[in-house]
C-alpha cells in the first residue's frame, strides 16, 4: 500500500512543493486549506483529495482527520497568523486569532495526528517554524509567541511519542521562501532565499530518517542569511 500524507496549510509555496513531491515519491496526497477553491491547480497536477479547514477550530480538525481516514504515514502542519504592531497597541482580539491558528491549531492536529498514529504503530508528525520559533522580533510579539509554542509543542511530543515509534520534528525556517516575482530575491542574489523544492527534500529525508538515529529539530536557512 502506498504511503499517505496530509497536509494542513495547504496554499502556493511550501504546501505546494510537499504536495509535489509527495505525489512523485507514490504517496496519496490529501490538502487541508481554509480556502479548499485555491487548490485547483495542484490538485489536478498531483491527484491529492482536498478538505477545507480551519486549523483553529476543533470540530474543523475532528471532520478533516475523520474524513481523510487511516492509515496516516506522514502529517505536516504548516498554517500560522500574524498580529503586526506595538504591545502596547495590539488589539487583543486580533492576537488571540493568530494564537489559535499558529499555535492552538498545531496542538489540535497534532492531538488527532498522535492519536491516528498511535493505533496503527507508527507515523511521522511534522510542524514548520520560523526565525520567530527561536528569535522574538520587535513589532511581532504574536507571532513569536505562537511559534514559541509551536516549537514547545513539537518538543513535548517528539519526546513523549518517539519510544513509540511516531517521528516528531520541527522545522525553523530561517529567512524567505522565494516565490516567483518576488522582488526580494532579486536583491538577494543567486540562492539568497530558500527554495521550496529544497524545504521539501529536507522534509521527506527527515520523514526517511532510520529510527537509530531520529532528529527531532532543524534549521535550514539560506546561505547568504544572517543568524
Amino acid at each position: 500500500m502506498p504511503e499517505s500524507a496530509l497536509i494542513v496549510g495547504a496554499g502556493s509555496g511550501l504546501s505546494a512543493a510537499l504536495a509535489r513531491l509527495f505525489a512523485k515519491n507514490g504517496m496519496r496526497v490529501a490538502l487541508a486549506a481554509r480556502n479548499a477553491d485555491k487548490l485547483g491547480p495542484l490538485v489536478q497536477e498531483t491527484g491529492a483529495r482536498v478538505f477545507k479547514c480551519d486549523a483553529g477550530r476543533r470540530a474543523d480538525v475532528e471532520a478533516l482527520f475523520a474524513a481523510v481516514g487511516t492509515p496516516l504515514d506522514i502529517v505536516v502542519f504548516n498554517p500560522s497568523a500574524r498580529a503586526r504592531g506595538s504591545v502596547a497597541e495590539l488589539d487583543p482580539d486580533e492576537v488571540q486569532k493568530a494564537l489559535m491558528v499558529t499555535c492552538f491549531g498545531g496542538f489540535l492536529v497534532g492531538q488527532q495526528a498522535a492519536r491516528a498514529m498511535l493505533a496503527q504503530g507508527h507515523g511521522t508528525i511534522l510542524f514548520t517554524g520560523a526565525s520567530a520559533s527561536v528569535k522574538g522580533y520587535a513589532q511581532s510579539a504574536p507571532f513569536a509567541m505562537g511559534k514559541f509554542g509551536l516549537r514547545g509543542l513539537a518538543q513535548s511530543m517528539a519526546r513523549e511519542l518517539a519510544p513509540k515509534n511516531i517521528h516528531v520534528a520541527h522545522f525553523v525556517i530561517d529567512g524567505g521562501i522565494g516565490r516567483a516575482g518576488d522582488p526580494r530575491g532579486a536583491a538577494r542574489g543567486p540562492d539568497g532565499m530558500l527554495d521550496p523544492d529544497a524545504i521539501a527534500a529536507n522534509y521527506l529525508a527527515i520523514h526517511r530518517q532510520h529510527r537509530s538515529a531520529w532528529s527531532w529539530e532543524i534549521e535550514l536557512r539560506p546561505w547568504v542569511e544572517n543568524f
